[in-house]
């Protein structure tokens, strides 16, 4: 049976290159109801755990702060969630925890069932457990995306890929690594946005690198982040990386070709060329543990 309910020939042949919604039946299985989600906290690597917080105002970007979980137990963990203002970011669960790993071969054996010729790798499907009105800034992938609504509501808002929302020497510094992935926003560009009201049973997925930004409703959010990569994709990020080498390196002012033409080959070859000799250096945000997790008051947040 398809993970995925609604597929359709169109909705097939134009995925990974527009905007879609799709309809599918995650949200009726147990392994994501409480005590899934408790038994799943508490077999998930504690080191690799993200806690977050955040402010109110989505132009306030630079008050997304990571935390620390402690000692505390998943069912802890999980209270916490309900009753404060944070977002647990379970990445790569595929890699950690079998069940997930089983899922998320499920998820990408339908896609390339129903989509000609998709070849997927590298991917990663997280689990991310949030709290009522809790938000995701303004902000792009590199890879290929799609987001999963299993409990509670969101409403997703998708830019295009362009300016004023995001340029071409922005997206490069994110592409090299210079930069967060995180940018300044504008909160007129919601007029261009697509928007997605996620509820159980919904997923969205947007062209690559497409900025968008994410609102919880006031409930309890259970979601599933999936990143992937095809050969195109891959192309597409080593076109960018190039024509951030030859903007600094040459002083030229490229453009991104897409497609395996010969212009994106050549710059394919610089860009690995580039990555081989170590020539690009990285910026790594590595924000500070700025609080923990009271272990007795759920939602709670302690200075660390």
């Amino acid at each position: 049976m398809s993970v995925i309910r609604d597929w359709t020939a169109d909705k097939a042949a134009a995925f990974g290159e527009r905007s879609l919604g799709f309809e599918h039946a995650l949200h009726e299985r147990p392994m994501f109801d409480d005590a899934g989600l408790i038994a799943v906290l508490d077999r998930y690597p504690r080191d690799k755990l993200g806690v977050f917080t955040m402010g109110d105002d989505p132009v306030d970007w630079e008050s997304w702060r990571r935390g620390a979980a402690g000692d505390l137990g998943g069912e802890a963990l999980l209270e916490a969630a309900k009753a404060g203002r944070i977002w647990l970011n379970l990445r790569a669960a595929n890699r950690y925890l079998p069940e997930y790993a089983a899922l998320c071969d499920e998820i990408f054996a339908d896609k390339e069932r129903h989509v000609r010729g998709l070849h997927t790798f590298k991917r990663d499907l997280g689990l991310l457990i949030s709290s009522a009105s809790a938000q995701v800034f303004y902000h792009l992938d590199v890879a290929l995306v799609s987001l999963w609504q299993v409990r509670g509501q969101k409403r997703v808002w998708v830019y295009p890929v362009g300016e004023p929302y995001i340029g071409d020497e922005q997206l490069e510094r994110i592409v090299l690594r210079e930069t967060a992935e995180q940018f300044a926003f504008d909160p007129a560009w919601d007029a261009a946005a697509e928007v997605f009201d996620l509820t159980p049973g919904k997923m969205a997925t947007w062209r690559q690198n497409a900025p968008h930004r994410i609102e919880n409703g006031p409930m309890l959010n259970v979601s599933l982040s999936i990143e992937y990569l095809t050969p195109a994709a891959v192309m597409r990020a080593n076109v960018i990386y190039a024509n951030g080498v030859l903007r600094r390196k040459a002083g030229m002012r490229p453009k991104v070709q897409d497609g395996f033409g010969p212009a994106a080959m050549a710059k394919v070859g610089l860009a690995r060329a580039w990555k081989a000799a170590g020539l690009q250096k990285t910026f790594e945000r590595k924000l500070p543990t700025s609080f923990t997790l009271d272990a007795t008051r759920p939602g709670v947040l302690l200075p660390a």
